[in-house]
């Protein structure tokens, strides 16, 4: 019974599979979001979008608030924020309409990112 129940849940995802998103790690879609930082979008639903931020080493994104709650995983590198640095593997979630300090990658970053695009400012 239970080799049966496993055949056809292998058979009934594999039918799915199609209607799932997939995009491959590699050079297609990245376009320019700042200078040293560059911006691939991976999905985005009903305004929140999940996407990713590749910094070149020394980039630097200025403060910023976010117009809603931002989870963000560091996937590769160090990012520093403010006075903090947050490693790879790491979480922070930034709050909606919070000031968010500078975010540098002083040896290079990528990371994952969830929420609404930064309202770029220079308030700090």
């Amino acid at each position: 019974m239970e080799r049966i129940r496993h055949t056809l849940l292998g058979r009934i995802a594999g039918a799915s599979t199609s209607r799932h998103l997939t995009i491959h790690a590699g050079p297609e879609d990245w376009q320019p979001f700042i200078d040293g930082i560059a911006f691939k979008l991976l999905r985005e639903d009903a305004g929140t979008l999940s996407y990713l931020l590749r910094f070149a080493p020394g980039a630097r994104l200025p403060g910023h608030r976010h117009p809603q709650d931002e989870e963000c995983i560091v996937m590769q590198g160090e990012l520093q924020i403010g006075e903090l640095k947050v490693a790879a593997g790491s979480y922070h979630l930034a709050r909606a309409g919070e000031l968010h300090a500078d975010i540098s990658a002083p040896g290079g970053a990528m990371i994952f990112l969830r929420g609404a695009c930064p309202e770029i400012s220079h308030e700090i």
